[in-house]
């Protein structure tokens, strides 16, 4: 069951880089805030196919956490078991983990748009026929031109063990970002700021 280890969740994010992602809407359980002094250890999963990229984003993550964060391919080192949830949610408490974050790639929309073309600041020699025929029309105007576009949709789902309840989600978007490290990192950025502004998370 992927939703096994949806579980808990408390979760400090970098917020010192900029960030293209942006927050389409979020969530919280108005009955929670979270104070970033008492987490002990938090679990750091990232959905994602490839696993290279996986294990990217989970090194980043727990990096981020500086010392409490714990990347689910190495804490489940021989896969993630899909028919013992509640002994993996006994062994998550025994080992003392009281966080966890869960992000997933959850679309990836692919558009072509078309850039419309734009005339240059008024040249100087456009008022006299020869300073126009000496410079040409190209010089003037910039022609028009399509434009692919990549739109990466973001899940990011925070679950409270001591409730066993989701207490905070958020979607984000970000176009074209340039690899998996930089999207997700885009997307920490984004969801840390948007957690203190709902005043979610405290120090």
């Amino acid at each position: 069951m992927k939703k096994t280890f949806q579980l808990i969740a408390m979760i400090t994010l970098f917020a010192g880089c900029g960030s293209s992602a942006h927050i389409e809407k979020s969530w919280r359980d108005p009955e929670v805030t979270v104070d970033m002094a008492k987490l002990n250890k938090v679990l750091v999963m990232a959905l994602l196919k490839n696993e290279t990229n996986r294990r990217l984003v989970e090194d980043q993550l727990v990096a981020m956490l500086k010392g409490k964060g714990v990347a689910s391919y190495n804490y489940f080192a021989t896969g993630i078991p899909d028919d013992k949830e509640n002994e993996t949610k006994q062994k998550l408490k025994d080992d003392g983990f009281d966080g966890a974050i869960v992000m997933c790639l959850a679309d990836v929309d692919k558009d072509v748009k078309y850039v419309p073309g734009s005339f240059n600041s008024f040249p100087v020699y456009y008022g006299h026929f020869w300073g126009y025929y000496r410079n040409s029309w190209n010089n003037y105007y910039q022609p028009g031109y399509y434009e692919n576009t990549k739109k990466y949709t973001v899940e990011t789902n925070v679950y409270s063990l001591k409730r066993d309840k989701l207490v905070w989600s958020g979607i984000t978007t970000t176009v074209d970002p340039q690899n998996a490290e930089h999207l997700m990192q885009g997307v920490s950025a984004t969801i840390f700021k948007q957690m203190k502004k709902e005043k979610f998370i405290v120090n």
